[in-house]
């Protein structure tokens, strides 16, 4: 396989994990996803952001979400986000902090 067509597949890819977490399951939260998975939908639009500023493309983290959200994060959080509860705010923290590091909030 051609490293183009290699690129396009990944993003085709990309598109579909999207698609998938912000169509099909707005259901599941971030946070648990986070706790379970160590990645959740603010995690896909930093790397997207530091994709992005990696390429010299000046983004911030607000304009990151709202390109991955589709909406402003506010919006989508009031949209599909419950609050947590004291023990997934307190798994979040550590799984945070194994997979994302401090010096990432």
């Amino acid at each position: 396989m051609d490293k183009q067509t290699q690129i396009e597949l990944e993003a085709a890819a990309f598109r579909t994990l999207r698609e998938h977490l912000m169509e099909k399951r707005t259901d599941v939260q971030n946070i648990d996803m986070m706790n379970l998975a160590g990645f959740c939908r603010n995690c896909l639009s930093r790397w997207y952001q530091e994709a992005a500023n990696a390429r010299g493309i000046e983004m911030s983290k607000e304009e990151a979400r709202e390109i991955y959200y589709g909406m402003p994060y506010s919006e989508w959080k009031d949209k599909h986000q419950t609050e947590a509860n004291a023990e997934q705010k307190a798994a979040f923290k550590v799984a945070f902090a194994e997979n994302v590091g401090e010096d990432k909030a």
